[in-house]
């Protein structure tokens, strides 16, 4: 009797060829569609309606059951609430971290589970090892493509038993698979923005739930020059929206945000040559370490502090207050509530918090 695995299908053309390679392996596959934000758009039509009809026309092209779950709550209370506090104490946070833990790697595979899976998977470029009940977090093919930096929350109980049919494939090739299957998400474009949620105006949407608190932009030197439109809209190192373009002395270059001041309300900014920008390390309260904690309390390795960035090297030492890491060359702007995530060749070590950099 065929093995069911039960795939996260969101309406696009990934999960639609993870569910198809699936089917062609000889899996019981199941379908599962997640609705995790509930919302209207000015006709008063469900936004996700149209990615759950997608799921139905590939699931019925490829001759496999689909369901749909609701787990809006259970995203409102684990994940958005996280990235509305986070903004509120200046930080940048990540969503899609704490999506993938809370709900695509729980709440999902808990209702998998119920639907009798052996074996769950989704569409993420990304690879799995499983040896000797030990589970491993591995790179995709598609360096360009890789979502392990996402997944680096992940426990040992949230990866055992995953499939990630598309580790080993080029994105291109996940298209051609599409068109010469013909499925019906074959030329969806690719979902952006936050994860459920989507592309849109970032400004706008952030004051539905966190009024605007405007104050001072300030050079470095105590200068005003201009009135920021709060401190939750700008990151270390932003050039673009600062809206003060043209001021005297800026002949040096092109603005950017040195620092925030929570306390004061106050964003401070510089021009010029960027040194101040460069750290030479970070500080993390803890990190989820894939698959076990190092047994070394110091080694090197390489990591990422934002998606899309290069790896670069580093030193890690883990101390009782938590774990400190030191650049092989200073890092621009690292960003407190992005996460940095570890790696050993094709291995990811897990992640943590960025909770402050070193200059």
């Amino acid at each position: 009797m065929p093995k069911t695995v039960v795939v996260g299908m969101s309406g696009g053309v990934d999960s639609s060829v993870a569910a198809l390679l699936l089917k062609r392996q000889g899996y019981n596959v199941i379908g599962l569609f997640m609705n995790n934000w509930e919302e209207t758009d000015a006709c008063g039509n469900c936004t996700g309606e149209e990615d759950f009809s997608d799921v139905r026309r590939v699931a019925n092209q490829i001759g496999v059951p689909y369901y749909s779950v609701n787990f809006a709550k259970e995203y409102l209370d684990r994940v958005f609430s996280y990235f509305l506090s986070e903004y509120e104490a200046g930080r940048t946070p990540n969503p899609d971290v704490l999506c993938n833990r809370e709900i695509k790697f729980k709440e999902f595979k808990q209702k998998a589970q119920e639907l009798g899976a052996d074996f769950i998977a989704t569409g993420h470029y990304c690879d799995v090892l499983h040896e000797n009940n030990v589970h491993y977090l591995l790179k995709a093919k598609d360096q360009n493509k890789d979502q392990t930096y996402f997944l680096n929350q992940l426990s040992q109980d949230q990866l055992d038993g995953v499939i990630f049919p598309l580790g080993k494939l080029d994105k291109s090739e996940v298209r051609t698979i599409a068109k010469e299957n013909g499925l019906y998400t074959a030329k969806k474009k690719d979902s952006t923005g936050i994860c459920f949620i989507g592309e849109r105006n970032f400004k706008k949407f952030l004051t539905q739930y966190i009024p605007n608190k405007p104050g001072k932009i300030v050079t470095t030197d105590g200068k005003e020059i201009g009135v920021h439109d709060g401190l939750m809209y700008y990151t270390i190192g932003q050039r673009r929206g600062l809206n003060i373009g043209g001021k005297k002395g800026d002949e040096g270059g092109r603005w950017f945000v040195i620092n925030k001041d929570l306390k004061n309300n106050v964003l401070y900014v510089a021009h010029g040559q960027e040194e101040r920008l460069y750290s030479k390390g970070l500080f993390m309260k803890s990190v989820n370490w894939i698959p076990f904690p190092p047994k070394d309390k110091e080694f090197s390795c390489t990591a990422k502090f934002r998606y899309r960035q290069p790896e670069q090297g580093c030193k890690v030492r883990i101390a009782e207050d938590g774990v400190y890491v030191d650049f092989d060359e200073r890092q621009r702007a690292i960003t407190e509530g992005q996460f940095a995530v570890f790696y050993d060749g094709d291995k990811c070590l897990g992640g943590g918090v960025i909770e402050k950099a070193f200059f």
